[in-house]
């Protein structure tokens, strides 16, 4: 299982604090480090919310193994054709390890603030894929794009330099949604990340993902599984009874949140495993805590990494 970490950018993220978890992501073994897109958080809240793709860039540059990417973009305020542009920029400097998300957008109060359309849900799914197919079109393909979209036109477009040995990155669709979200992943994405929900919503979705891959022509197994979890995190059980949300304990496991101590962890981890979850991206929302990354990597790791 390969376990990543999520960054919840709008949510007091400043260079100082994304620097000291991107290192983190790197020197203690974590498989990859994500970003929200947004341009604020808590409805308001003024914090610090530092730009995805900027970030993206001095990660890319400070790093050598770890994953790198978002999760997701919204198209509603990522133009697709500069989207692709940064995208192949920083897969490039990054030597192929950048993966993107792409999404409908959601959040109101941001695109109300910053006077951008949201638009009705049908609308959203329809910019979506029409987004979807102008990333891949400029991202993967060998000679000059043409098309004939209304929303993002192209006339014989290339995207220059490209990493030679991995040009594009892979494109993450996250969601849960039966109707229009699992069908864009079958046609779509190279990973599907399923949002917070028990173990049976998953293998629901999962499996209908299977059969939606095989009517598309493609192999399931081509399209990498995760899930986006939040995590609460103790050395022991007496730092766990501490957090101001121990009464919801309960309420988060049963949405498939991660709550324990190091060995209760693993435990979850590995029955996600076990109900097909192949990557996990944990929520750590504690930003300065450097300390409980660490202790969390030394001693759950190493006992998930070959389940």
């Amino acid at each position: 299982m390969l376990v990543s970490l999520m960054i919840e950018g709008a949510l007091g993220l400043n260079w100082p604090r994304w620097q000291n978890l991107v290192r983190a992501a790197e020197d203690f073994g974590f498989d990859g480090i994500y970003r929200s897109d947004h341009f604020m958080g808590r409805a308001g809240v003024r914090e610090d919310a530092l730009e995805a793709y900027t970030s993206l860039t001095w990660a890319a540059d400070h790093t050598e193994r770890i994953e790198l990417g978002t999760l997701v973009s919204p198209v509603s305020f990522r133009d697709p054709r500069i989207l692709a542009w940064q995208a192949t920029a920083i897969n490039d400097l990054a030597h192929g390890r950048l993966r993107i998300g792409i999404g409908t957008g959601w959040q109101v109060q941001e695109h109300d603030a910053f006077g951008f359309e949201l638009g009705s849900m049908s609308e959203r799914f329809d910019r979506m894929e029409d987004g979807l197919q102008t990333v891949l079109a400029l991202t993967r393909s060998d000679e000059p794009v043409s098309n004939n979209s209304e929303r993002y036109k192209l006339t014989d477009a290339q995207l220059l330099p490209r990493w030679p040995e991995k040009q594009s990155p892979d494109i993450i669709i996250g969601g849960n949604g039966p109707q229009r979200t699992m069908p864009l992943a079958a046609k779509y994405a190279d990973e599907w990340n399923a949002l917070k929900g028990g173990m049976q919503v998953f293998q629901d979705r999962s499996a209908q993902l299977t059969e939606l891959l095989i009517a598309e022509g493609r192999d399931p197994k081509s399209v990498r599984r995760s899930q986006m979890c939040g995590i609460i995190f103790g050395k022991d059980q007496a730092a766990l009874n501490a957090d101001p949300e121990v009464d919801r304990f309960e309420e988060f496991l049963e949405k498939g949140e991660v709550v324990g101590t190091p060995n209760q962890v693993v435990e979850i981890l590995q029955a996600k495993a076990e109900a097909g979850v192949e990557a996990v991206v944990l929520q750590w929302l504690e930003f300065d805590d450097i300390a409980g990354l660490e202790l969390l990597a030394s001693t759950v790791l190493p006992k998930v990494r070959q389940v």
